[in-house]
């Protein structure tokens, strides 16, 4: 029997405090009215900015979650990983997206491993090559820019001219994927403001959307960037409007979170989501983005 709701796969890790992975995958996907099968690579007691956090690899107990769906002949339209506890999870994943791909599954590979400019405590140098293997069978990724850069063998640039990062996302795609979306690109035309920038290697086209630049920090933007462009690429959103929707949807959840001070927050690390998901379910409109010439 047909499920009655799309189903994807959610390949991330857990986090018990702060908004980020399979806390902000799972409601952002389920308000977009997808079913969220969450395979956890790792259980978390916070996310890595805090200090002394504790992890619980989950590598040995991928394989035996993943045979019990196959027993169960589970079906997945949408195939969407992100961060990986170990190198040897690559594996793992590669395996589950061949066992469960079908003609039609969209699979989204957000390379989870780094940002201003260095790798995750977590990660070791073995990861960037691992990350670039799993793109090769993807058919969207999402690094941000620091990522993307370890993934091409670059340094990170402070800024990032349109030309560069439009060699950049070729690049990208030659690794494999058909759709390369780079995150936090600080383009030096656009200076004031934060841009994302993609490539559809298919019709060859460029793509921008930005926002204004809103002077703070908030962890897991990046996850939630990933998740409602998956959402909106299996919803039959192009890439550009689904480019357009999570940028608009990051900079909902910053603006609703930034007005507060930071004592009422409290560990002011993470964006307030709930106080925007209800927006995910209004219908496209005043799109901004551009094409990239």
């Amino acid at each position: 029997m047909k499920n009655p709701l799309p189903r994807v796969a959610a390949i991330h890790d857990i986090c018990g405090y702060g908004r980020c992975s399979l806390t902000v995958v799972i409601p952002i996907l389920s308000t977009m009215g997808f079913e969220v099968c969450p395979l956890p690579t790792a259980v978390l007691s916070t996310h890595t900015l805090f200090p002394n956090f504790v992890i619980m690899d989950m590598t040995d107990e991928l394989p035996k979650i993943i045979r019990h769906w196959q027993e169960m002949d589970l079906k997945f339209d949408a195939i969407y990983s992100g961060f990986l506890g170990s190198a040897r999870q690559v594996d793992i994943v590669c395996d589950f997206i061949r066992s469960f791909q079908g003609p039609d599954t969209l699979v989204v590979v957000d390379p989870v491993m780094a940002d201003h400019g260095k790798l995750y405590p977590t990660m070791v140098p073995e990861m960037v090559g691992e990350m670039k293997k799993l793109s090769r069978i993807s058919r969207v990724i999402t690094p941000n820019l620091t990522e993307a850069a370890f993934m091409l063998g670059r340094v990170t640039p402070e800024v990032i001219s349109e030309k560069e990062a439009k060699e950049w996302l070729k690049n990208l795609t030659d690794l494999g994927p058909e759709m390369a979306v780079i995150t936090s690109a600080p383009l030096v035309s656009r200076s004031n403001a934060a841009t994302v920038i993609g490539y559809d290697r298919v019709d060859e086209r460029f793509w921008i959307t930005d926002r204004p630049f809103v002077p703070a920090q908030y962890h897991g933007t990046g996850d939630i960037f990933a998740s409602v462009l998956t959402g909106s690429l299996l919803q039959g959103d192009s890439l550009p409007v689904a480019m357009d929707r999570s940028a608009q949807f990051v900079a909902t959840t910053i603006r609703a979170t930034f007005g507060y001070r930071e004592r009422t927050l409290g560990h002011h690390h993470e964006v307030l989501l709930e106080r925007a998901l209800n927006t995910l379910t209004t219908p496209v409109k005043n799109t901004t983005y551009e094409l990239l010439s």
